[in-house]
């Protein structure tokens, strides 16, 4: 009689471990596609800030691209104006060279002190009679130039991150000659920034001055990479 009365408990009881078990199962179940669902969500979330800036850094490169090319029909109206100078077409060193090539050589993208030093005494200094040039020193421009000078002395070496190329000269004649002399300076197409006149007597003048130039712009499409 014992056993039959502990008969419905232990069936109880039975079912009461199957419901648990039956629930375990279903909260393990449900905690796996809830920790699922969760990770997908922030992979997604992540996916969709990435392809943002993605997005976004096209959207900056289109609209930089429009910009450059509305400026084109400007920058080839500038350019046709510029060829069609004539103060510019007046002061061509060759004939045959295009009116631009004026400012291409007012200010040259390198600095290339000897061709300088050469320009001075076979241009500019050229052709006035009664004129001796006894020196002329150009000095290399340091990070821009390795070059050795022939001249005596300790050289004033320009800077390049001032694109100056600094120069000493020292000319003897009339003085009508020495003003000749500073008036093709003034004149040259060159840029040329006189610093210093040195009248040492009446036929000797030394001159110390500077001229520029302005490094090439390179310009190139670059890839640029989007992190994550």
């Amino acid at each position: 009689m014992q056993g039959n009365n502990n008969n419905p408990a232990l069936r109880k009881r039975a079912q009461i471990n199957k419901a648990n078990r039956t629930m375990f199962v279903w909260v393990a179940g449900a905690s796996v596609v809830v920790g699922f669902a969760v990770v997908i969500a922030i992979f997604l979330g992540q996916k969709l800030v990435f392809n943002e800036k993605v997005l976004a850094a096209k959207a900056q490169t289109i609209h930089n691209l429009t910009i450059d090319n509305n400026n084109v029909k400007q920058l080839k109206d500038n350019v046709r104006a510029l060829d069609a100078n004539q103060a510019l077409a007046s002061v061509k060193a060759d004939p045959s060279d295009q009116a631009l090539q004026v400012v291409l050589d007012a200010l040259p993208s390198s600095a290339n002190s000897l061709a300088f030093g050469a320009s001075l005494q076979q241009k500019l200094l050229v052709g006035i009679d009664g004129l001796t040039v006894n020196s002329i020193q150009v000095d290399p421009v340091a990070g821009a130039e390795n070059l050795t000078g022939a001249t005596s002395g300790t050289p004033v070496v320009g800077t390049a991150s001032q694109n100056v190329i600094t120069f000493t000269m020292q000319v003897s004649g009339s003085q009508d000659v020495l003003k000749q002399v500073l008036q093709r300076l003034e004149r040259s197409i060159r840029t040329i920034n006189v610093i210093s006149v040195h009248i040492e007597s009446v036929s000797q003048m030394t001159v110390s001055g500077e001229a520029f130039y302005d490094p090439a712009v390179n310009l190139q499409l670059q890839d640029k990479v989007v992190k994550p």
